[in-house]
């Protein structure tokens, strides 16, 4: 049986993915890891049932990836960051004619990340 996916994607800067990821999206560092000081870092975050892996390391995911992520409340969850004020995103909802709700937010290293919902009838 298939088991939760957990998306690797490629980061370069520690600073701009904590200031992305966790300051912007509201995750929390579930771990870190570094084979030794100064190495790349590889590091585990999760916001409810989200979890996602931010990788330094060449090889280990393509910067530009695209993701769709669930979210209960699309419009509250926008609402949300958008009142975080982060210079480089105001992400604004969108009705999509396959039947939710999105909107996209470009993390600083080219990756996509849209967050739907299904619109209620």
């Amino acid at each position: 049986m298939l088991r939760r996916t957990t998306p690797i994607l490629r980061s370069f800067d520690e600073t701009k993915a904590r200031a992305f990821y966790l300051d912007f999206l509201g995750f929390k560092v579930v771990f870190e890891h570094r084979f030794h000081a100064g190495a790349p870092l590889y590091m585990g975050i999760a916001r409810g049932d989200c979890h996602l892996h931010l990788s330094e390391h060449h090889g280990d995911a393509t910067p530009g990836s695209s993701m769709r992520i669930e979210v209960e409340d699309v419009d509250a969850f926008c609402a949300e960051l958008q009142s975080h004020e982060y210079a480089n995103a105001r992400p604004q909802v969108q009705e999509m004619p396959w039947g939710t709700r999105d909107f996209t937010v470009t993390d600083p290293f080219g990756n996509r990340l849209t967050f739907t919902s299904a619109i209620s009838t």
